[in-house]
């Protein structure tokens, strides 16, 4: 329960009226990302919106090209809301944790975006992303690892136009690694921070404790129990304590950052889609993924993490897969936010070594 606590910073739902799109991954069979064909005139609007943005870009300063900028994209139906910065350079892609949101990443994107293109989404469920209730459309299995790995990968091909570097946190490692797994070709390279271990993951369980673990799911999902759990944390008071826990120099727990969280997680529906995620006790587990990765990752862990301890951790380092596994000092469960003076060069130089490969 208190591990469950510990994770439930905020999670959004706005339920919207739309037509559900079955889930699939398409048939990445090619070596290269291929772009939809468009229509004659598509390719020309296309063409000319390509040539003014160029145009405009190289007109504009430096600090107007790194500038975050926020956008939404249609996907299967849902708007999900991306930021995005830079020109020129390598495609980076950043994947958020449990409960956060691509502003988690606003000490990272403008300092990658000098020398790259950066992506931060919000995954469906998350953010500003639509957030549809399972129930409602008929699908129970709908917040899992391979609806957001399809995400990120259909992101890439419609929205990138190009293969990408994945950086991830928490939760958000098991995404880029199911992506990177289902379609290989899109991946260039997978930096991952403080991954979630996942220990309440059903396989990682004694058998005696399986049926009681199901009733406790079925407790939160299916009673007003798991609401009123929810209302308990989606405060302000119970955000910034639960931040306080994972961060270990609490000083970097502002009042914006709390804002940050909590703000999408107080839009209605919130409480059924977080329930439905911290009852998803499936899944792909990361040491299944990492023998299947084809790209290099390399993992770096705040060793001053409760939630995810990095005497565990250390084990994803024996990977083939795996390059490097690296350790930030006196830093929590979310390096990229605690501490970017030591992710941002990270990742710049993983990106160095591999963009010319």
């Amino acid at each position: 329960m208190a591990l469950l606590s510990s994770f439930s910073f905020s999670f959004t739902t706005i339920t919207l009226p739309r037509t559900q799109t079955p889930f699939f991954y398409p048939n990445y069979s090619s070596p290269k990302i291929k772009i939809p064909n468009l229509s004659q005139s598509n390719t020309l609007l296309a063409f000319s919106a390509s040539r003014l943005n160029d145009q405009i870009a190289s007109n504009s300063t430096p600090e107007l090209q790194h500038q975050i900028q926020t956008r939404t994209w249609n996907w299967r139906g849902y708007s999900i809301r991306y930021q995005c910065a830079g020109i020129d350079g390598p495609a980076l892609v950043l994947v958020h944790g449990f409960g956060a949101n691509s502003d988690h990443w606003r000490k990272n994107i403008p300092v990658l975006a000098k020398s790259h293109r950066v992506y931060s989404i919000d995954l469906i469920g998350y953010g500003y992303s639509d957030k549809p209730n399972p129930r409602q459309i008929g699908d129970d299995s709908f917040y899992t690892f391979d609806t957001w790995a399809a995400q990120l990968n259909d992101f890439c091909l419609d929205v990138v136009k190009d293969q990408a570097f994945f950086v991830c946190n928490s939760i958000g490692g098991v995404v880029g690694l199911q992506a990177a797994v289902v379609a290989p070709q899109i991946c260039r390279g997978i930096i991952v921070l403080n991954i979630s271990l996942r220990m309440l993951h059903i396989k990682k369980q004694p058998w005696y404790a399986k049926p009681f673990i199901r009733s406790f799911q079925r407790l939160l999902r299916d009673t007003a129990v798991g609401k009123f759990f929810f209302k308990a944390v989606a405060t302000k008071e119970s955000v910034r304590n639960i931040l306080s826990q994972c961060y270990h120099d609490t000083s970097t727990v502002t009042d914006e950052l709390v804002e940050i969280i909590l703000n999408p997680g107080m839009e209605p529906g919130a409480a059924e889609v977080f329930l439905e995620f911290i009852c998803y006790s499936g899944g792909p587990l990361p040491e299944e993924l990492l023998p299947q990765v084809k790209c290099p990752v390399l993992i770096a862990w705040g060793d001053k993490d409760p939630w995810e301890p990095i005497e565990i951790g250390r084990n994803y380092g024996k990977f083939d897969s795996v390059e490097d596994f690296v350790v930030l000092p006196n830093v929590g469960h979310c390096p990229q936010d605690e501490a970017p003076d030591l992710v941002n060069p990270l990742v710049e130089s993983f990106v160095a070594c591999h963009a010319k490969s």
